[in-house]
């Protein structure tokens, strides 16, 4: 009944979610590996694909609410690298999945919420989400793919920051670990770190940082990534840094433009 349950609701999930670039597998309660049925739905899925335009996957692993939440990390990464191992050996790219994440549990209030056994059931679940190429414009890319060109952008949605802060959010430093190990491999690549902000009057070209008291905050954006990015070894002379303020909103939110890109400059 669980497992018919978990593929009922991915069924209305989808259909819900007709057009939107992510698919979602449900798992039993306590558990991480997949039975037939969810393996299945994970092979039709990159059946479904055109792997030739997917820039990127990201994978995000969640529980619901019960347990505490060292056990519940532990158990939403298993069920992020079930997903990812399952990928693997049907044939997907790894170099595609830029994120692996466990997210840990969804916070819930038992006594608010009506359907409380169905709302769990939601919640135990990892969520596949794909991003096709240049969908962020021609020439901007979601990772540091091979046969980039000057003028190409790299844009993370995963190095993003609070408002009015320049400080890395844990995640924005696990993707800049990342980066690191790939320009340590790409050491021909020279790049300059461009940072955002959003949420600041037109008469402004700079947010204020909260830290600092400066109407720098794009600039300490970038400037944060630079210092970064050298403390794991990347050499600053590949690297330069400069603010855009808030002359190049995205259009997909006020959270997606507290951000920084990497403007390639040399090959």
């Amino acid at each position: 009944m669980k497992l018919c349950l978990a593929l009922f609701l991915f069924i209305i999930y989808n259909l819900s979610a007709q057009q939107k670039p992510i698919e979602t597998i449900y798992f039993e309660f306590d558990k991480y590996d997949l039975t037939p049925l969810q393996t299945e739905v994970v092979t039709n899925f990159i059946k479904s694909i055109d792997t030739s335009k997917v820039e990127s996957i990201q994978i995000y692993g969640y529980c619901d609410d019960r347990g505490n939440d060292e056990y519940n990390f532990r158990l939403s990464s298993n069920r992020a690298n079930t997903i990812q191992n399952l990928l693997i050996t049907s044939g997907f790219n790894q170099s595609k999945i830029v994120i692996l994440e466990g997210k840990g549990r969804i916070v819930l209030r038992p006594d608010t919420i009506e359907n409380l056994h169905e709302t769990r059931s939601r919640n135990r679940r990892v969520d596949l989400i794909v991003v096709k190429k240049n969908s962020f414009g021609k020439g901007v890319y979601t990772s540091f793919k091979d046969n980039l060109k000057v003028g190409d952008k790299i844009y993370l949605e995963n190095i993003l920051f609070d408002i009015g802060s320049s400080k890395l959010t844990s995640s924005s430093q696990k993707e800049l670990d990342k980066i690191a190990e790939t320009l340590l491999k790409q050491r021909n690549l020279q790049f300059e770190i461009r940072g955002h902000v959003c949420c600041t009057p037109d008469i402004y070209s700079d947010g204020i940082d909260k830290v600092t008291k400066e109407r720098r905050l794009s600039w300490n954006r970038a400037k944060t990534v630079f210092n970064y990015l050298s403390s794991k070894k990347v050499s600053k002379n590949r690297m330069t840094y400069q603010g855009c303020g808030n002359k190049y909103p995205l259009g997909k939110g006020d959270k997606y433009d507290r951000r920084v890109e990497f403007l390639i400059t040399k090959i």
